[in-house]
């Protein structure tokens, strides 16, 4: 069986994140979108409520699965048994420090091999932090972000500010 990690912290998930989810659940036989914690960010959802909105958001892909996990990457896809590691990009910005992370990967586990997928053009500019900051100043990011977590981000957003 070819499991594949989809790693994020997803804080929200975007359509930029659902893409490559959605593709990469094409190519394997059971995805685990793993939502971690990034040490350089303070999120603005919980992790509970970040694995909420993604199982609501995935519901229609029968080999998706949700975890979390707040240890090495490395380590967590040994434990699963992961044959690949999926990671978006959208720049080139992006793929210098996702290649670092990859070479470090492979040093800690060289069964997993990391994949690279490239997000579509429609959403290349689009990350959770421009969602974050569009919607606390009262942007429209319905085209962002899926409808059935959209009330959830503005009214968190909205009581930021």
């Amino acid at each position: 069986m070819k499991i594949a990690i989809c790693p994020g912290s997803f804080d929200p998930i975007t359509f930029g994140h659902l893409d490559i989810i959605r593709r990469t659940a094409k190519l394997f036989d059971q995805v685990i979108v793993l939502v971690s914690t990034n040490q350089k960010k303070s999120p603005c959802f919980t992790r509970e409520e970040r694995v909420e909105f993604i199982r609501r958001v995935t519901g229609d892909i029968p080999n998706l699965t949700v975890d979390t996990d707040d240890g090495l990457l490395a380590d967590y896809a040994r434990s699963k048994g992961a044959t690949a590691i999926v990671k978006g990009l959208r720049a080139m910005s992006d793929f210098e420090y996702e290649f670092q992370m990859a070479l470090t990967n492979k040093k800690l586990c060289p069964e997993v091999e990391t994949i690279f997928v490239n997000t579509t053009a429609e959403y290349m500019y689009l990350s959770s932090s421009v969602v974050k900051q569009v919607c606390s100043l009262g942007g429209d990011i319905s085209e962002f972000v899926p409808a059935e977590i959209l009330p959830d981000i503005i009214n968190r957003l909205k009581q930021t500010n």
